[in-house]
């Protein structure tokens, strides 16, 4: 797990998108926990199990799995706690004991089981755009939703018309082909973390 900031005080755990879409937005990601621990708030990125540093094998994880690993790393920081979930890292965060939650652009897991076929099929092979899922994981994914438990923020871009507390400047870096950073995009995220934790602190 990184681990950003200070030791005390409230936290920012970070839960990021799924598969490819996680390699293209880290980078943004962590600079998103850079900035809040610039201004004293901490911030810590998981690798969930099948993961980058992770020692178990990608097809051997679920989905379940997933969650009770980001609940176990929520469990080990100092209170209070907050989630920041991007994209499908929303599917993740719902077992966790989190002062509150803050999305960006989620998403269902029936919307990510449908681009995981997509995927498939354009591959024409047996794993998702070089991943090897279980088919357990597969079958989680498609009846999973994003946590609407306790006080949940979420934010979307400017050019997206679905429901939104907050709209923010910026790119879907998710959707690049490369992995990318966006500064305004970053820096909007992390403005907008800061005064949510204090509203919720207040």
């Amino acid at each position: 797990m990184l681990r950003f900031g200070p030791d005390h005080g409230p936290v920012v755990i970070a839960a990021a998108p799924l598969f490819e879409e996680a390699n293209r937005t880290r980078a943004a990601m962590v600079d998103v926990l850079r900035r809040l621990a610039a201004r004293g708030i901490g911030g810590a990125l998981p690798d969930l199990p099948g993961t980058n540093e992770s020692l178990v094998p990608t097809e051997e994880a679920t989905l379940a799995d997933w969650r009770a690993a980001f609940a176990a790393a929520a469990a080990t920081l100092p209170e209070a706690v907050f989630a920041m979930a991007w994209r499908g890292g929303a599917l993740i965060d719902g077992d966790a004991a989190l002062a509150a939650r803050w999305h960006l652009s989620p998403v269902s897991g029936a919307a990510q089981h449908r681009e995981l076929m997509r995927v498939r099929q354009l591959g024409g092979g047996e794993d998702y755009a070089g991943n090897r899922l279980s088919p357990t994981f597969v079958d989680e994914l498609g009846t999973a939703l994003p946590s609407t438990r306790g006080m949940v923020r979420t934010a979307r871009l400017a050019d997206d018309p679905r429901d939104a507390v907050v709209r923010l400047p910026g790119r879907a870096l998710w959707r690049g082909s490369e992995p990318a950073v966006d500064a305004v995009l970053q820096e909007a995220v992390a403005s907008d973390i800061l005064q949510w934790i204090a509203t919720c602190a207040g």
